[in-house]
């Protein structure tokens, strides 16, 4: 099979199976999710092929997580908070995602994919956490905006980066993600 036509057909499955991981999650009660590794298969792919398709697939990926949070664009007071939601909420955001795949030249796989999961994990964060002081501090109330974006992200996005991390170590012991056929791992 042509290894273009291979990593699309890789990254629609793998944005797919995202999508899904991201419905299936826990709300917390002012706002953010937890999800049982959702960005996983987002890094996968930034692993599997380069980090340039993986922020390519995190793009998509994150308009597919806009089309799902379009209500969130209703509180935006300017054009500039509709810029901002788009591109730190959701595009740049999980494009970052991409990142993780970064660390392949690590000759354990499993370090590889937890270090990519953690920058991965700290690069959504850091935007979530700009659009947090710039678009969400209308509801910091007494509170620094730095500070609330700051409380309010790390509330859920901590949970999410070490759960994150966690998938990617044990699913780095099993399968073989550098292999082109997706072997298991040969112990």
């Amino acid at each position: 099979m042509n290894k273009k036509v291979m990593m699309l057909c890789e990254s629609a499955v793998m944005i797919a199976l995202a999508t899904v991981l991201s419905l299936m999650k826990i709300e917390w009660p002012f706002g953010g999710s937890i999800t049982i590794c959702s960005m996983l298969p987002i890094l996968v792919i930034g692993y599997r092929y380069n980090i340039f398709w993986g922020i390519f697939t995190g793009f998509v990926y994150g308009l597919i997580q806009m089309l799902l949070g379009m209500n969130n664009f209703t509180y935006a007071t300017s054009q500039t908070a509709v810029i901002m939601i788009l591109l730190f909420d959701y595009l740049i955001a999980f494009g970052a995602v991409g990142f993780g795949g970064i660390f392949r030249g690590i000759k354990n796989q499993s370090i590889g994919l937890g270090l990519g999961a953690l920058l991965a994990g700290l690069l959504r964060f850091i935007c979530h956490f700009i659009s947090g002081i710039t678009v969400w501090s209308g509801f910091a109330e007494d509170m620094p905006a730095w500070l609330y974006s700051l409380t309010y992200n790390g509330a859920y996005m901590l949970p999410e980066i070490l759960i994150l991390i966690i998938g990617a170590v044990l699913v780095g012991f099993i399968i073989d993600f550098r292999s082109p056929l997706l072997k298991g791992i040969k112990r």
